[in-house]
């Protein structure tokens, strides 16, 4: 399936909107992966285990999105966003979201 923050594929024509389809992941900080990403932030680096949980969210969020378009009978998904947000009382869950139009291409 075509995936594209844009509003069109190139060379394509969209020939019917099925909708806007969406994806979320939310994904709980914990202790461990903050105390290590705290000495990276002391001497320098980067947080590798939060750049996987970042990640693997994203994956996730992305692959509901695309189910959701294909359950629909998309050829693709056009104008996609990705967003991410902070969550919880201490700050403890990051959700990603993505949303964009399911497409079918001529």
């Amino acid at each position: 399936m075509i995936i594209t923050t844009t509003d069109s594929v190139e060379g394509r024509r969209v020939v019917e909107y099925l909708g806007v389809v969406t994806g979320e992941a939310i994904i709980g900080v914990n202790i461990f992966r903050d105390m290590f990403s705290g000495i990276r932030d002391i001497i320098g680096g980067r947080a590798g285990g939060y750049q996987n949980a970042l990640r693997d969210a994203r994956e996730a969020a992305f692959t509901d999105m695309q189910d959701m378009a294909h359950s629909r009978g998309a050829d693709a998904i056009v104008a996609v966003d990705v967003d991410y947000e902070v969550l919880g009382k201490e700050n403890g869950m990051l959700m990603v979201s993505v949303n964009g139009t399911a497409v079918r291409l001529g």
